[in-house]
């Protein structure tokens, strides 16, 4: 049996090779021959192919480059044919297309699990009749499919797979399955993968493992060669699923791999080469095909890579949007201020604009920008009081009084509680703050330099906190009033005497500007 099988696969593979040879040869011949020729000025022939590309308009490169390649056919003294795409690069050329079918053989080996659940089962047989199968079986069998869209399509194989059990009793596998196949169908290497069912059965003597039919699934992938329009090679490789030995067993995996040779059916016929966007270049010189464009591109359009609607050609800024007035170029900024040069009236100079890209005014040149300045003619007298308001002024002589040591404000030994006899003083301060509300002071505090110096730096400070806190208690404004202890580093006299000591041991006022 399984040699009469292997002899009917042969034939069926000789006949179809002849049939692809048969089938391709007089399509050549037809193509070759439909060409109509034309005598020309000097009693050559064109094709009728490039006669008929010739009724679409042409650059003048495009002509000469065309009558190029009819010189060198004329020379070889062979016709070119319409249909077989001598003008595409082969790994483009049969690569999948619409409305495609495939008529082929396959052959190759299947590994069948030991635990392969094919058998009659025979309650009066050891293990119910169970064996298990020799590890390869060869497999060969037709395949037919149908593909809509060049990246999916349809399959029935049917196959045998002639083998011996384990106790060399002859069984011949043989199955039937479709598929689903998803394929990358842009080139002639096409990469597949597949997913399908069907039945995997077997027929044998009953001494063997008698006849069986069981259901299987199968998943799988491979890559297709489409050699020429008529022919194709195809490697599988597939894991077919099914039911373990037993019931527990769950399902088993039986790999198969496949060598096929295959016929495909349905390819349009080209006519030549092809001008698929009519831009006088020919598809396997345009690299947009789809688009018209111009040979300086390769076929495509003149481009504008920044988008502003000049092309980059005529753009002397091709990768930034511009207009049409600076040659596509952006509106410049000259002195980057967010005001564009055509709107700035101080295009060298950062401005606003409420002054028409130029800077702020300062008109008395005193640092006081006009929006903020009272006396915008006449300079701010720089004297740390009200120096913010852009007039020329004089400190007030009782602002005056307190600027500088205060006298009268005194402490206990290295203590920070302000003395009763400082409120007199302290009243007068008080007074003088709450009049002149622009007024504002640093209070510092100072120490001799007896004893540790970290310690005279707190207690210094400590002190001017307390001038500070007592001013505040009393309504003046915290904001007012900052405070620094300077400690023995800022001394006014000499510490080696008891009086200069006095002396250094102060509170100091310091007015601020506004």
């Amino acid at each position: 049996m399984r040699k009469g099988i292997v002899t009917t696969c042969s034939a069926l593979l000789y006949g179809a090779l002849s049939t692809s040879a048969t089938a391709a040869e007089p399509g050549a011949k037809g193509e070759a021959s439909g060409g109509v020729s034309l005598g020309t000025k000097d009693g050559a022939k064109a094709e009728g192919d490039a006669s008929a590309e010739g009724e679409a308009p042409k650059a003048e490169g495009d002509a000469k480059a065309e009558g190029d390649a009819d010189g060198d056919a004329k020379a070889k003294g062979k016709r070119k044919r319409g249909g077989d795409r001598s003008d595409q690069k082969w790994i483009k050329r049969w690569a999948p297309e619409r409305n495609m079918g495939e008529l082929g053989l396959f052959g190759g080996v299947l590994i069948p699990s030991r635990r392969l659940e094919l058998f009659e089962a025979d309650q009066t047989l050891p293990n119910q009749g169970f064996k298990e199968f020799k590890t390869i079986a060869p497999s060969v069998g037709l395949r037919l499919g149908y593909y809509p869209i060049r990246f999916f399509g349809v399959e029935g194989e049917a196959g045998v797979m002639p083998t011996r059990t384990a106790d060399d009793q002859a069984a011949t596998l043989w199955g039937m399955r479709a598929s689903f196949v998803g394929q990358l169908g842009l080139w002639s290497v096409t990469p597949f993968v597949l997913v399908g069912g069907g039945m995997l059965n077997v027929a044998s003597d009953r001494a063997a493992v008698g006849s069986d039919i069981d259901a299987a699934v199968h998943v799988g992938g491979g890559v297709k060669f489409y050699l020429t329009r008529y022919t194709m090679l195809r490697l599988d490789i597939r894991d077919h699923i099914t039911a373990g030995q037993g019931v527990d067993d769950g399902v088993i995996h039986s790999p198969e791999a496949l060598l096929g040779f295959s016929i495909t059916l349905g390819r349009k016929k080209t006519q030549g080469p092809k001008d698929t966007d009519g831009d006088g270049i020919y598809d396997h010189e345009d690299k947009c095909v789809e688009t018209p464009g111009v040979r300086e591109y390769d076929g495509c359009p003149i481009p504008d890579t920044d988008g502003d609607g000049i092309l980059d050609p005529s753009d002397e800024c091709p990768t930034v949007p511009g207009v049409p007035e600076y040659e596509g170029c952006p509106i410049p900024d000259t002195d980057g201020d967010g005001i564009l040069d055509p709107d700035d009236e101080c295009k060298d100079v950062p401005g606003v604009p409420e002054y028409k890209g130029c800077p702020i005014p300062d008109t008395d040149g005193d640092g006081i920008l006009d929006p903020d300045d009272d006396c915008k003619d006449k300079p701010e007298t720089k004297n740390d009081y009200q120096d913010r308001d852009g007039c020329p002024d004089e400190i007030p002589k009782e602002v005056k009084k307190f600027s500088g040591v205060i006298k009268g404000i005194y402490f206990d030994t290295d203590k920070d509680v302000v003395k009763k006899q400082s409120v007199k003083i302290l009243d007068e301060a008080l007074d003088v703050f709450l009049k002149f509300p622009d007024m504002k002071v640093e209070i510092s505090g100072h120490t001799d330099s007896q004893g540790n110096r970290e310690h005279n730096l707190d207690l210094s400070r400590r002190r001017a906190e307390a001038v500070k806190k007592w001013l505040v208690d009393r309504g003046v404004g915290s904001d007012r009033i900052t405070t620094r202890g300077a400690g023995p580093d800022e001394p006014v006299d000499t510490n080696e005497t008891k009086a200069g000591r006095a002396k250094n041991r102060r509170i100091e006022f310091k007015l601020q500007g506004q």
